[in-house]
């Protein structure tokens, strides 16, 4: 072997280093910056942390409100006491009030007596008085002119008997008076009697009336309190359980992130260990009617002759054959490289998964663009490092190159 020939075999091998590098900054649809379970778990303990110490809180407002559960119970204590009052107060003022309707009553009764024995007394007063006019318009009659105006013993004895019986008339006329106006004194004597009673009653009720209001208002006033001290523990409970309740889901969903982490940091280790991550989604083939020129693995690259790994598999197939992406995914690389890839396009599956196309006559797609699984990418050609009309096709788990023929068939 001369000298230029190896100089020449040294620049193409040198080139292709470089080409491989290139594909590797390029190319390679590399993994989303997610969080390491390492740095997921930082972040659970952070939380937990954090809960802790709302946890502590709470034991402390739990303790406050233990502290003046005592007050509480002496506060609801009182208000049964006032409450007692209030009840008795109720009924004495009921009681109050049928003594009062039951003086009334009796007021009126008495008030009917008097009025009858004033009545009485009015006429036997006025009988008397008749009586006593009717003496002076036929002049004084003394008992001696009575007996000797007499005609006869017979007339004599008459006379007597009716001198007898006028005295005797009007003294019962005079005792009946007094007895009248001794039942009407006594009388208007019990009917003012129960009149002050009925007043003494009267302001009683309106003493216990304004103790009642007094003692409503106080039973207010201990039941707003303890409400309001109620209220206060609970919105402080509230606030703490509900700070507590979000963190709870916080750390819930980073257990779940952690779990995630650590499964793609295991399907990653798999894919750094030459083994290909199982994947639950279903893959469709890039291109049909192909032929499998060059398979994943080590090969002896067709054009530079150097052993060298293959990051995917060659499907050979007549140019301008349509190209389909083999599951939805986000566009992250659409573009040319020159001596190595060509035309190319790169979609990421957002699970960790990402899969690139190679050796485009050109793409019809553009970066961030959303594309659904079959979806026209491109076209089969022979842009870049190429010896004919082919597809690169490659998937990749966490930045590392796994078998495709593993998940399409």
């Amino acid at each position: 072997m001369n000298i230029v020939t190896r100089k020449k075999r040294n620049a193409v091998s040198l080139l292709a280093l470089l080409l491989s590098a290139a594909l590797v900054l390029t190319g390679l649809p590399l993994g989303a910056n997610a969080a390491t379970s390492a740095e997921i778990q930082k972040e659970i303990d952070a939380l937990e942390e954090k809960n802790a110490e709302i946890q502590a809180q709470l034991d402390a407002i739990q303790s406050q409100y233990d502290a003046n559960y005592s007050d509480m119970e002496a506060m609801v204590a009182q208000k049964n006491a006032i409450d007692q009052e209030m009840t008795l107060l109720n009924d004495k003022i009921e009681t109050t009030n049928q003594q009062i309707t039951a003086y009334g009553q009796l007021i009126a009764d008495t008030q009917e007596e008097l009025d009858q024995a004033e009545q009485k007394l009015k006429d036997l007063s006025n009988q008397h008085r008749e009586r006593i006019r009717a003496m002076e318009e036929q002049g004084t009659i003394t008992y001696w002119e009575v007996i000797f105006e007499a005609n006869s013993f017979t007339d004599l004895l008459d006379r007597i008997n009716m001198v007898e019986e006028i005295n005797a008339s009007d003294r019962r006329r005079i005792e009946q008076m007094r007895i009248a106006a001794d039942i009407a004194d006594a009388t208007r004597l019990n009917l003012e009697s129960e009149k002050a009673d009925l007043e003494q009653t009267r302001e009683q009720l309106a003493q216990d009336e304004a103790v009642l209001e007094e003692k409503r208002a106080e039973s207010d006033q201990v039941l707003h309190e303890l409400e309001k001290k109620a209220e206060e523990f609970q919105v402080l409970l509230e606030e703490s359980e509900a700070l507590q309740d979000e963190l709870m889901q916080q750390i819930a969903a980073k257990e779940k992130d952690l779990k995630q982490a650590k499964y793609d940091e295991y399907l990653a280790k798999l894919a750094l260990q030459g083994e290909n991550p199982p994947s639950n989604a279903t893959w469709v083939t890039p291109v049909s009617g192909y032929v499998l020129t060059s398979p994943f693995g080590m090969r002896t690259h067709p054009i530079l002759g150097v052993q060298r790994m293959h990051n995917g598999i060659d499907m050979s197939c007549a140019q301008g054959t349509p190209i389909y992406a083999t599951r939805a995914g986000v566009v992250t690389a659409a573009s040319y490289q020159a001596g190595g890839a060509g035309n190319y396009v790169s979609i990421n599956h957002l699970d960790g998964f990402a899969s690139i196309y190679m050796h485009m006559t050109h793409y019809v797609v553009s970066v961030g663009q959303n594309v659904s699984q079959g979806q026209l990418i491109g076209y089969v050609g022979s842009t870049g490092l190429s010896t004919g009309p082919h597809l690169h096709f490659g998937i990749s788990y966490a930045g590392t190159y796994v078998n495709p023929l593993a998940y399409i068939y």
